[in-house]
C-alpha cells in the first residue's frame, strides 16, 4: 500500500492563451521534486480542478507523471479528482488511474451537502470501483459539509482508503481522528500554518500551498521533524507563516498564481470565475516575498 509522507505540493495548473501551458507545468513539477518535494498533488483546489476539461485533467496528470518518474526519486503523483457527484467522481479516477496516477484525492461533495451516512457510502463506492488508493479531502470552508472525525474513522476500515488532507481548520482535528482509531491512515495537514502541530500530533505530511513557491523549505521542515531537529522545523514554520498568510489575503489560487508570475514560472492566467488577484492582494504577496528573500 502507498505511504504518503513529508511535503506534497498542491500543485497550480498553469494556462496560456486559454489552454493548459505543458511547457510551464513540465517545468515547475521539476523544479519541484529537484528542490525535494515528496509528491506532486495536481488538479486539485490549487491546480483549479474545478474548471480542467476530462481530456486538460488526463494529460495534466500525464505530465506529472512524466516528471515523477523522470525526476522524482519514485514521488507519488496524487490527483485531484473529487466532484459532487459519486459517478462522475468514479469515472475521473479511473481516467488518471489510466494516465499513471499512484493515488487520487478526494473532496468531500460540495453543494449537496451529503450527511455523515451520504459520506462514508461515497468514499465506499470510489475506493471500491475507482482502481486508485484514495486520500480525503476535508476543506468545509469551500463545501460546507465537514466530515467528522467518528466518520473518518469509518473510512478508515474501508480497504483502499489510505489518508485524509485534514483542512477543517481545527487544531485539534488530528488528535481527535487518531483518538478514534483512524491511525491506519496517512493524516495530511491541509492548512500551511498547520503543518507542524499536525507532524507533532501524529500525522505524516501537509498537502501544500506555500510549497509552490518554496519548496525546499517545506521539505526541510517536514524533513527537519522526522529527523527529531525540532527547532529547525519551528523556526521554518515561523519564518514561512507571514508568506502563508499572503498566499490567503484573497481567494487561493489567486495568491499563489501571482507570486509564481512575480518569480517567472508561470504566465498570470487563471480561468473564470477566478480572476486576478487585486493591486492591494498583488502588493501584499509581493511585499512578502521580498521580506522571506530568495524569491524574487
Amino acid at each position: 500500500m502507498l505511504k504518503l509522507a513529508g511535503s506534497m505540493v498542491a500543485l497550480v495548473t498553469p494556462f496560456k492563451d486559454g489552454a493548459v501551458d505543458e511547457k510551464a507545468l513540465r517545468a515547475l513539477a521539476e523544479w519541484q521534486l529537484e528542490k525535494g518535494t515528496d509528491a506532486l498533488v495536481p488538479c486539485g483546489t490549487t491546480g483549479e480542478g474545478a474548471t480542467l476539461s476530462q481530456d486538460e485533467l488526463v494529460r495534466v496528470v500525464e505530465i506529472c507523471v512524466e516528471a515523477a518518474r523522470t525526476h522524482g526519486r519514485g514521488a507519488p503523483v496524487i490527483a485531484g479528482c473529487g466532484t459532487n457527484g459519486t459517478r462522475g467522481t468514479i469515472e475521473n479516477v479511473k481516467r488518471v488511474r489510466d494516465a499513471g496516477a499512484d493515488a487520487a484525492l478526494i473532496v468531500t461533495p460540495y453543494y449537496n451537502k451529503p450527511t455523515q451516512e451520504g459520506l462514508v457510502r461515497h468514499y465506499d463506492a470510489v475506493a471500491q470501483q475507482g482502481g486508485l488508493p484514495i486520500i480525503i479531502y476535508n476543506v468545509p470552508s469551500r463545501t460546507s459539509v465537514d466530515m467528522l472525525a467518528d466518520t473518518i474513522a469509518r473510512c478508515a476500515r474501508i480497504p483502499g482508503i489510505i489518508g485524509v488532507k485534514e483542512a477543517s481548520g481545527n487544531i485539534a482535528r488530528v488528535a481527535e481522528i487518531r483518538a478514534a482509531g483512524a491511525d491506519n491512515l496517512s493524516i495530511l495537514a491541509g492548512d500551511d500554518m498547520f503543518t507542524l502541530a499536525t507532524l507533532a500530533m501524529g500525522g505524516q505530511g501537509v498537502i501544500s500551498v506555500v510549497a509552490n513557491i518554496a519548496p525546499g523549505d517545506l521539505a526541510m521542515l517536514c524533513d527537519a521533524f522526522a529527523d527529531g531537529n525540532l527547532t529547525l522545523a519551528q523556526n521554518t514554520q515561523v519564518r514561512l507563516a507571514p508568506l502563508v498568510r499572503a498566499l490567503f489575503c484573497e481567494t487561493n489560487p489567486l495568491p499563489v498564481k501571482h507570486a509564481l508570475m512575480r518569480m517567472g514560472k508561470i504566465g498570470p492566467e487563471l480561468r473564470l470565475p477566478l480572476v486576478p488577484v487585486s493591486a492591494e492582494g498583488a502588493a501584499r504577496v509581493e511585499k512578502a516575498l521580498a521580506e522571506y528573500g530568495g524569491l524574487l
